[in-house]
């Protein structure tokens, strides 16, 4: 990591990036959620490369940062580096959230009645809902 003395803003590999993550949220890159989807440019040049960097929206927070289309790294403007960490707090408050979820919802499956049950359920509002008519039996 990078830190620049005048603006004090932080230039950090994809490694750094996850590393900071990590510090609150450690439970792999597939729960934390997209890191971006689309991007802008910016005026912004890449210190490794000198091309121009783009900008995206950081895990769909309205957290905008700059990075390397040749992947050298991001750019975190002064006080970024708390705001990806209060994010991922977040992040963690929420998939804690769903998990609880999860648990209690496959708890009160035990209760219900075998599929066969529930697929005749199923198929009887199927037909109870059909528009065609049916013949008299």
């Amino acid at each position: 990591m990078e830190i620049c003395p005048s603006c004090q803003g932080m230039w950090l590999n994809r490694k750094e990036l996850t590393q900071l993550e990590d510090e609150v949220f450690d439970f792999g890159d597939n729960d934390k959620g997209s890191l971006m989807l689309g991007s802008t440019p910016t005026g912004r040049k890449c210190p490794q490369c000198g091309n121009t960097m783009k900008t995206f929206r950081y895990r769909f927070y309205d957290l905008d940062l700059d990075f390397c289309e040749e992947q050298h790294g991001y750019w975190l403007d002064a006080g970024e580096d708390k705001r990806v960490l209060e994010l991922m707090k977040k992040e963690k408050k929420n998939l804690g959230r769903k998990v609880l979820a999860e648990d209690r919802f496959a708890a009160h499956l035990q209760y219900l009645p075998s599929g066969d049950f529930l697929d005749r359920i199923r198929d009887w509002a199927t037909a109870a809902m059909d528009p065609k008519p049916k013949p008299d039996r």
